[in-house]
């Protein structure tokens, strides 16, 4: 009698609908990176103590090469930093933004510590960090650039801000959950 049940079509198409939605629960919330850790542990850039070099009194620059100089440090410099604050998951740690003596920009996160999860991306954005669950969705309110999918939910990692990009045009950094549309937590950005 138990077998007649499970030959009836109704009952199997029942419990093939209930594998699928199963199936892409899964695949959507993805629990099982609740329980597991990405660790990255990349390559921090050095940065001098003073980032200002002496100009030599006799020498008199050219207006292009001065212009040169102020647009380029003479060794990395960091431009701006900021602490993790918790969103939707715990998170901490520190960013920054780095300019580099060959005049590129990079995006370093120190020590971070925060859930793993589906999608998670790298964001700058120019929305101000907000706290609690009032902050969780305003980084995708205004303008915002994607660096990069996160490496790892822990470690140190670096990140490059292509050419086209101002650093000055972003006042904050998000590790956002992409498929749910929420940060994992912030950082405001301020000068160093």
């Amino acid at each position: 009698m138990g077998n007649r049940i499970f030959r009836s079509p109704v009952v199997r198409a029942g419990l093939a609908c209930a594998a699928v939605v199963a199936v892409l629960a899964l695949y959507w919330f993805q629990p099982w990176k609740l329980f597991t850790d990405t660790y990255v542990d990349e390559a921090v850039p050095r940065v001098a103590a003073t980032s200002a070099s002496p100009v030599a009194a006799s020498a008199s620059p050219t207006p292009t090469a001065s212009a040169a100089s102020a647009a380029t440090p003479a060794a990395n410099e960091i431009l701006t930093t900021g602490e993790f604050v918790t969103h939707e998951h715990r998170t901490t740690g520190s960013a920054e933004i780095h300019r580099l003596a060959d005049g590129r920009h990079q995006l370093v996160i120190r020590d971070l510590n925060t859930s793993n999860g589906p999608d998670l991306r790298v964001w700058l954005t120019d929305q101000p960090v907000v706290r609690g669950t009032a902050g969780w969705r305003v980084f995708d309110d205004g303008e915002w650039i994607e660096l990069a999918k996160l490496k790892g939910n822990k470690g140190n990692q670096v990140y490059e801000l292509p050419a086209s990009v101002d650093p000055r045009d972003f006042r904050s950094v998000s590790i956002w959950c992409k498929r749910f549309a929420v940060s994992f937590g912030a950082a405001d950005l301020t000068s160093a």
